[in-house]
């Protein structure tokens, strides 16, 4: 397997791992709630390259995203069927939230709290996640695909 965006994953499992994320919709820290995010983090560099003209990296990024997904799921001890069927809901769950996210400059605060409140459980209001993906976009838009391909992407955003 070609290894070149493992960078870039790396980075946004990375992102994945902050703890601070965490602390506004669970006491636990499970897979389900971290994949979500990871998703988050997904589909949000996505949303901001995408009008570049880098389809085909893109794709390619996707692809090696969801081959790496669907490793970790299987080191964790799924089956055949069990990885096929949650992989599949796992691509569904990027496109929808690609899609709620298209205009997310246009939404208001109370629009982007609705799109995470779909998709994980909140013991109170979200500030921190919007605050969060706001500062992680801006970050994003800062840096050129290129830069994050082949670095890191640091949490100083």
């Amino acid at each position: 397997m070609d290894n070149k965006y493992i960078n870039i994953y790396n980075s946004l499992v990375n992102l994945t791992r902050n703890k601070n994320l965490y602390e506004e919709f669970t006491t636990e820290d499970r897979f389900s709630d971290r994949l979500i995010i990871l998703l988050f983090h997904f589909a949000f560099f996505l949303n901001v390259f995408k009008s570049d003209s880098i389809k085909n990296t893109l794709q390619e990024i996707f692809d090696y995203f969801f081959r790496q997904l669907e490793l970790s799921i299987r080191e964790i001890g799924y089956g055949d069927a069990t990885v096929n069927k949650k992989m599949k809901n796992y691509i569904n769950i990027l496109y929808t939230i690609l899609d709620k996210i298209e205009n997310w400059d246009k939404l208001n605060k109370d629009q982007q709290n609705q799109i995470f409140y779909e998709y994980l459980n909140f013991k109170k209001k979200t500030p921190k996640l919007i605050k969060y993906f706001n500062n992680y976009r801006d970050y994003l838009k800062k840096n050129t695909f290129n830069s994050l391909l082949k670095g890191v992407i640091k949490l100083n955003f």
